[in-house]
């Protein structure tokens, strides 16, 4: 009687002792982070990273933003671990202007500014004086710029560069008035303006088709490709690497294809 209590008692011990490996490798098996997002592609993108990330244990929490400030301040301030929604020139200039501690993880998609009218049907369609409406940030808004210079509207001098402002702009034949908006407000001013520069995820949020709908569109070959951002600390931690493999992965490829047709385009 003693011997078989023993003997079950051991049984017992040696479950344990096996079960506890095992019960501490499921507890370390995955590791959850936020990422921050703006509404629209960039969350519909993430969702899809998500579950791609999911079957290499990375639980990915998404927190999603209105604009485009917030999403830095969280990161930098600890209650992201990383963000997707911006171009590294943005980046660049937040890093510039608030000190941030944050650095390009990798390339992502991109998503080309186009203008857009309720009024007109062509840009030659403009009429002297025409009010156009573009970002008031300072990358958007250069952008932007750098758009309508592209299509002729107006000259920028020549060291102007990607953070041109209007008053950088040394000839404008038509003498249009440049209207600052947040970028995000800008296509319910469509009705308020002539023409509008507004950014692609903006435009599809209020229902409108880049390819179908922009009276002119940037090219998608430029420096404005986004980017995953993170805190330079974390910039080797395996999740990090997690996060950009789920990103890369040919299942989120085919998605922004099928999904976007070719509003959105994948940069890797």
């Amino acid at each position: 009687m003693q011997r078989r209590f023993v003997m079950k008692m051991a049984a017992a011990l040696g479950a344990v002792a096996l079960a506890a490996p095992l019960g501490v490798s499921l507890a370390y098996a995955g590791e959850t982070i936020k990422v921050g997002v703006t509404g629209g592609p960039h969350e519909q993108v993430m969702e899809v990273v998500k579950r791609v990330a999911a079957k290499n244990g990375l639980d990915i929490k998404i927190v999603e933003f209105s604009d485009y400030v917030q999403p830095n301040a969280a990161l930098a301030g600890g209650d992201l671990d990383a963000n997707s929604y911006q171009h590294e020139p943005y980046l660049d200039a937040q890093v510039k202007d608030r000190g941030y501690k944050i650095i390009k993880l990798a390339d992502t998609v991109t998503f080309p500014m186009g203008i857009y009218s309720k009024k007109i049907k062509t840009l030659a369609d403009l009429k002297p004086g025409a009010r156009i409406a573009v970002p008031n940030d300072p990358t958007n808004g250069g952008r932007a710029l750098l758009l309508l210079q592209t299509q002729g509207l107006i000259k920028l001098r020549a060291d102007a560069g990607l953070k041109a402002t209007p008053i950088d702009i040394v000839d404008n034949p038509r003498k249009l008035k440049i209207v600052e908006l947040d970028a995000a407000q800008i296509p319910r001013s469509l009705d308020d303006v002539d023409a509008a520069a507004i950014n692609t995820n903006f435009a599809m949020q209020a229902g409108l088709k880049p390819q179908a709908d922009a009276i002119a569109i940037e090219d998608p070959h430029g420096p404005y490709v986004n980017i995953l951002a993170i805190r330079a600390e974390d910039r080797n931690k395996p999740w990090a690497a997690k996060l950009v493999a789920a990103y890369r992965s040919p299942e989120v490829k085919q998605y922004i294809e099928q999904k976007f047709g070719g509003a959105v385009i994948a940069s890797w």
